[in-house]
């Protein structure tokens, strides 16, 4: 039986890995090293709970969110020795036909605060309901809506209102 669950556990960290990586890159702002920990320690979490997991309704869902509350938790905690910077590890090589507005989105994304951040990337990259999302973020619907209102409003200041610079001719 243990080899079953084993197997159903590797088959859905294989066919979610990837879009937890994506979500993860976007909650840290382009922070891709930061981005595979996080998958990681959250595949770990699954992996430990499986019996239950495989049970759920929706165990992506239930992955995302343990990916979200894990990203929040590390904010949390960040040690006062980490300094946050405005470079990114990785240059993108410019071969992506939406290299310019992918990487401006991501740098807007990272001067938000984290809980603004997991709030833009839950509800609008993820299609999350407001429901869900104040699930995921184990906070009330009232404070994802505020939150969803501020970082909106900053992403806007960011980024301009008139956002056709960054639209494909």
């Amino acid at each position: 039986m243990r080899q079953v669950r084993a197997d159903e556990y590797a088959e859905f960290a294989g066919a979610r890995a990837r879009h937890l990586y994506r979500s993860a890159c976007l909650l840290t702002a382009g922070d891709t090293h930061l981005a595979e920990d996080l998958v990681q320690e959250t595949l770990g979490r699954l992996y430990v709970r499986w019996g239950r997991v495989s049970r759920v309704d929706n165990p992506a869902g239930y992955a995302q969110t343990v990916l979200t509350r894990t990203f929040l938790a590390h904010q949390r905690r960040r040690s006062s020795r980490e300094q946050s910077v405005d470079v990114f590890p990785d240059v993108p090589d410019g071969r992506g036909p939406d290299t310019p507005l992918r990487l401006t989105l991501v740098q807007a994304l990272a001067r938000l605060p984290a809980k603004d951040r997991a709030v833009v990337v839950l509800r609008y990259w993820e299609d999350r309901s407001i429901e869900e999302t104040a699930d995921a973020m184990n906070a009330s619907s009232a404070a994802v809506r505020t939150r969803c209102t501020r970082a909106l409003g900053r992403l806007r200041e960011l980024l301009g209102e008139d956002m056709s610079e960054y639209a494909r001719p």
